[in-house]
């Protein structure tokens, strides 16, 4: 057999090569983008119609059935709605792991969205820390279980009909960043002993990591989150109890992305409609004054307060944020 020149066989390897590369700068890095439909799991596997995992199948039907009349609120739906959120957690963690240890892209460490680089830290103490901070899920778990028991939410959550109604997991995510803008602004305006006792605990995080979303106090939880979780509830009246699932799942879930020491695929496509990115929200962490919004920069947007990370470019962030 003839042999080819060796010119050739390295144009060979070298396109192999660049198949693989771009493979892993331009595909692979994506597949981190599975976070979003994992977010949802639950409430949308338990409303699948003829299915053997639909609720009706599994669950008594005296567990779900309500008649706002005479029933008291059953516990099945507060469970599965802190299931969901869990869940979601549950699928973001190891996917955010292997996204930060470059498994994800291609054995390189992904781009830091501060230009000093991202902290240092174990995971494992990260996630413990996040998982046992007081004023993250154990009081949203509190809130969650004391409004749902206590018959203080409007009546259609409690119904188990229906799917997941997604332009209203929409309008619940649009409303909650909108109120908890306000609350944000009036935290850092109202003052100096204000912010000092609620939510200057959580500006300590000058370069936050993922881990630090839920860190910072009890007050500020109360004022930023719970609060305007409630007055949600009660403007969109509407929802279900799937579509409540569904909206709690990515709204805490989102609050913990935007945290992330790293840039996402996605960022530069969510910034084109407004969306929160990591470099959006380090901006407030770094610059204190700018980008109050969290999940939408709509509002910062239409208030004069947002600010593009690229704007700080490359002094405190990295091109590309």
């Amino acid at each position: 057999m003839k042999e080819e020149p060796a010119m050739v066989q390295f144009a060979v390897r070298d396109h192999n090569s660049s198949n693989y590369s771009c493979f892993f700068d331009g595909i692979l890095p994506w597949t981190s983008a599975i976070v979003w439909p994992l977010m949802s799991t639950l409430p949308v596997l338990l409303t699948v119609q003829d299915s053997p995992i639909h609720y009706s199948q599994i669950f008594p039907s005296q567990w779900y059935t309500y008649d706002p009349t005479i029933d008291n609120p059953k516990p099945l739906g507060l469970t599965l709605g802190i299931l969901a959120v869990f869940i979601g957690h549950v699928f973001l963690i190891p996917v955010f792991y292997l996204y930060r240890n470059g498994y994800l892209t291609g054995g390189r460490v992904p781009t830091s969205i501060q230009a000093s680089g991202a902290r240092k830290y174990h995971f494992g103490e990260g996630l413990q820390t996040h998982l046992s901070q007081p004023e993250g899920f154990v009081l949203l778990a509190l809130y969650l279980t004391l409004t749902w028991m206590l018959n203080l939410m409007p009546k259609s959550y409690y119904s188990f009909s229906g799917t997941v109604q997604w332009t209203r997991v929409f309008l619940c995510l649009a409303t909650q960043d909108g109120l908890q803008y306000t609350m944000h602004r009036l935290e850092h305006s109202i003052s100096p002993e204000f912010y000092k006792k609620s939510h200057k605990p959580h500006h300590r995080f000058t370069n936050p990591r993922i881990f630090d979303a839920f860190n910072g106090s009890i007050a500020d939880t109360v004022i930023m989150i719970l609060i305007p979780l409630y007055a949600t509830a009660n403007i969109v009246r509407d929802c279900n109890v799937w579509t409540y699932m569904a909206f709690g799942s990515m709204y805490a879930n989102w609050l913990v992305l935007i945290h992330s020491e790293y840039v996402f695929p996605w960022d530069g496509i969510f910034r084109k409609f407004g969306f929160g990115t990591p470099g959006d929200h380090h901006v407030h962490h770094k610059v204190f004054k700018y980008n109050y919004g969290h999940l939408f920069m709509w509002f910062d947007q239409m208030s004069g307060t947002y600010r593009d990370p690229q704007t700080y470019a490359p002094k405190l962030f990295n091109h590309g944020v």
